[in-house]
């Protein structure tokens, strides 16, 4: 299954930039984030690693997202970002339950039905980085 990127998933969730899912971050990656972020003129060696699960993820610069800038305090591709972070704070717990990452001041403005979008979203992201990381396999 293959995803197609739509940019903003125009829901009414608001971002405080309070910077907490900016730091230490292990958000994964489809290709398509990658193929998108390296669109935008970055090496996927230089924003991503491959982790021992074979599974494509953000790195971090000292304790910050690669795309994040401290002085500005904001996301410098948040038009290309990947679309875990778009998602964000909608997660999905080790049952396979949609939740809200209760690190995220804003979670409150989600309402049950950006949860529900969000959430299928996010399955459907997850069953695709799942399948190219067993392509990966060797």
């Amino acid at each position: 299954m293959k995803i197609k990127y739509r940019g903003a998933v125009g829901m009414a969730m608001r971002c405080s930039h309070c910077q907490k899912c900016c730091r230490d971050t292990m958000m994964e990656l489809s290709e398509a984030d990658i193929a998108r972020l390296e669109r935008r003129g970055y090496r996927r060696s230089e924003f991503s690693y491959i982790g021992v699960d074979k599974i494509p993820r953000l790195r971090n610069v000292g304790t910050w997202c690669y795309f994040y800038d401290p002085e500005r305090k904001r996301c410098r591709e948040y038009r290309s970002r990947p679309l875990g972070c778009a998602l964000y704070p909608v997660n999905v717990d080790e049952d396979g339950r949609t939740i809200i990452d209760a690190i995220c001041p804003e979670a409150q403005s989600l309402d049950g039905r950006e949860l529900q979008l969000k959430g299928r979203r996010l399955r459907m992201l997850l069953a695709t980085i799942d399948a190219e990381a067993k392509r990966r396999q060797p």
